[in-house]
């Protein structure tokens, strides 16, 4: 809901750190890299309740993740860097919500299975999406940035990231926060379903 306005300022925050990177031979496949392995340390942290660090390492991870397309825009995009973007992301997404049903299964492993169930929802009509606009030629003008597709929603990454940053923050409240996400996630998957067959209704 959010992204398609904070893309915006992106070349604008992390501009400077891109042309230091690029000037350095920082590719920006690298910078995803070093992201994934950041956030998945976080996840990591969840899981022996260490919430404030983890919430520091997750908030670092979106940091690179908005680094790595400024980096990449400088550089020359490419299909492995895009397909490394989404791919990381979406596995990153989940280590979260596993996180925390490792730290405390009894309280959190139910409202973690709903939060994952939505996010297998997002994450396959995003990417289902995605194939066949790549197959039509289709490009969005929302996310012109973006490698793939884009199709947004409801929850998009910002309000995921959100969600995190409150449950890390309230972690008693791991399963509320997750209840009330998931819910919010397969409103944006029914969305995503019906925006799809009606834009890839026409020949």
């Amino acid at each position: 809901m959010f992204d398609h306005h904070l893309i915006r300022w992106q070349d604008t925050l992390f501009g400077g750190a891109a042309a230091w990177l690029s000037s350095r031979g920082v590719s920006a496949d690298q910078v995803t890299m070093g992201g994934f392995v950041i956030g998945v340390c976080g996840s990591l942290l969840l899981t022996q309740a260490f919430y404030g660090a983890a919430l520091a390492m997750i908030l670092l991870n979106r940091l690179l993740d908005g680094l790595d397309g400024a980096v990449a825009r400088r550089q020359g995009p490419t299909e492995r860097g895009a397909f490394l973007d989404i791919g990381l992301d979406f596995f990153f997404y989940a280590t979260v919500p596993f996180g925390f049903a490792v730290a405390d299964p009894a309280a959190n492993a139910l409202a973690a299975s709903a939060l994952l169930l939505s996010f297998v929802g997002t994450g396959s009509s995003f990417l289902a999406f995605a194939m066949v606009a790549a197959k039509r030629g289709l490009t969005s003008s929302a996310y012109p940035q973006k490698g793939l597709y884009y199709l947004g929603g409801l929850t998009e990454g910002a309000e995921t990231i959100i969600a995190f940053a409150a449950m890390c923050l309230f972690p008693s409240y791991f399963a509320v926060i997750s209840w009330v996400f998931a819910a919010l996630a397969m409103i944006t998957t029914v969305t995503r379903w019906l925006w799809g067959w009606r834009l890839l209704s026409a020949p």
